[in-house]
């Protein structure tokens, strides 16, 4: 295709766009757009800023994709160029019904050797030890996609959901691993959403949120692993939105993983879920019967054991939350025949799944986390439940809302409703305080690994 097509083309789409927006928006927001080119179905538009970008991919995004579709196809693909003015720089086309030449230097982002950089990837989690089946079929054959040609496909982000336990870690990392292999000129960086917020919270603390940004605007491939723990985080999310729009904006590779599809998502700003969606979203589901047996054969064939044939039938049949629930079980299978000298039978296998089934059967609920937490803090039920802002009992009462969202699928306005009667910014807010103290003070985190033992200790 011409430019002349190309720009021809565009002029269409804007007749469009003008009859669906006030004359002053039109000339505002779109006469500065200049279209760049049209190559392999990607329309590529120049605008003036970043702020211009975001502003226009926020407010006008739907009526621009309806408009481009129409006049080049369902199949074409917008892209931006980033551009800033400045007093000197190149020249460039005047954009259509503009009668000034504006003066536009693009922004480069300095390359960053990718050897000094630490991807903190899994070294066991790559496709050769992740299981295939028709669970999660899909999930890999795209995740393998990626792999081979990082943000070259339509599937940028990349978007894994699923339960704790079905891959949705290992498989991301496997893309990493992949395109380290192949691209190790690449920037891979692995980083769970709990350490990027203290990340950020320290950058904060000392005044470097320069470089924090900077830092991740570095990266060619980024894999954010279970994004839904920057609910309620607000300036997180607003960091994370702009590194996001950088990376993509630049042809960079990004990889979420969440334990709930996009859509699902709680205390999460609109504008990100948003571009959760833009690529591909794709859902783990829990191994099938026949894909955990093949799990549990390659795991005892790589730890070098021997297992009967109806041991692996029965923990295959039996133990179907996760995969880590199936390795937990040849661990604790392994361990019992090693210290009381017991052959490895159905008897054993029986005896440990039971014991371990039994242990997780308990549903726990949101009364059984109140009795529990209060005990503890030697508080009355009744106390939790008041107005009370006593050290003790705002911890307590934080520590209970923190467990709730852990061990139960109740939403954060559910618990927030049975918890003193708390709204949901209440929760997250606890939650995140439980979170951060958590990973900073080595005595609190015990205790609440005390009372947790003692929630599932409870009959």
């Amino acid at each position: 295709m011409s430019a002349v097509d190309h720009v021809g083309l565009w002029n269409r789409c804007l007749e469009i766009i003008r009859d669906n927006l006030e004359e002053q928006a039109y000339k505002t927001w779109f006469l500065p757009i200049i279209p760049l080119k049209y190559e392999e179905n990607e329309l590529w538009l120049q605008v003036p800023s970043q702020f211009f970008y975001e502003y226009i991919d926020e407010h006008f995004i739907g009526l621009m994709s309806n408009a481009i579709h129409r006049v080049f196809g369902p199949e074409t693909r917008l892209m931006y160029k980033v551009m800033v003015v400045e007093n000197t720089g190149v020249e460039l086309p005047p954009p259509p019904g503009s009668p000034v030449p504006q003066k536009v230097q693009k922004r480069e982002v300095p390359q960053m050797p990718a050897t000094d950089l630490d991807p903190h990837l899994k070294r066991d989690y790559n496709f050769e030890t992740f299981i295939e089946g028709e669970s999660n079929k899909l999930s890999r054959s795209v995740a393998e996609a990626v792999a081979l040609n990082p943000a070259k496909t339509s599937f940028n982000p990349l978007f894994f959901h699923g339960a704790s336990g079905v891959g949705k870690t290992h498989l991301s990392n496997a893309i990493g691993a992949k395109i380290r292999e192949l691209y190790p000129e690449k920037r891979v960086l692995y980083v769970s959403a709990h350490l990027f917020q203290v990340q950020y919270m320290d950058a904060v603390r000392n005044n470097r949120q320069v470089d924090f940004m900077h830092f991740y605007q570095t990266i060619d491939v980024l894999i954010v692993d279970d994004i839904q723990e920057f609910a309620g985080a607000t300036k997180t999310q607003n960091t994370f939105f702009h590194i996001f729009n950088h990376l993509h904006l630049n042809g960079k590779q990004l990889i979420v993983t969440s334990d709930r599809n996009p859509a699902l998502l709680q205390g999460m700003e609109d504008r990100l879920i948003t571009r959760f969606k833009w690529g591909m979203v794709a859902e783990l589901e829990k191994p099938t019967v026949e894909l955990r047996r093949n799990i549990l054969r390659n795991k005892i064939r790589r730890d070098g054991l021997s297992f009967p044939p109806e041991v692996i039938d029965y923990i295959a049949e039996n133990v179907s939350d996760s995969v880590r629930d199936l390795e937990g079980i040849i661990i604790s299978i392994m361990a019992h025949s090693t210290v009381y000298n017991k052959e490895i039978d159905l008897e054993l296998a029986k005896r440990i799944v039971r014991k371990v089934m039994h242990n997780e059967s308990k549903v726990i609920t949101v009364d059984d986390i109140i009795g529990t937490v209060c005990k503890h803090f030697n508080v009355d039920v009744a106390t939790l439940h008041a107005k009370s802002r006593k050290r003790e009992v705002v911890q307590a009462r934080q520590v209970a809302m923190f467990l709730a969202k852990k061990h139960t699928d109740l939403s954060t306005t559910k618990i927030g409703a049975l918890i003193g009667g708390r709204d949901h910014a209440t929760v997250l807010h606890a939650c995140k305080t439980v979170r951060d103290q958590q990973e900073v003070d080595k005595s609190f985190s015990e205790e609440l690994e005390e009372i947790t033992a003692s929630l599932k200790s409870r009959n």
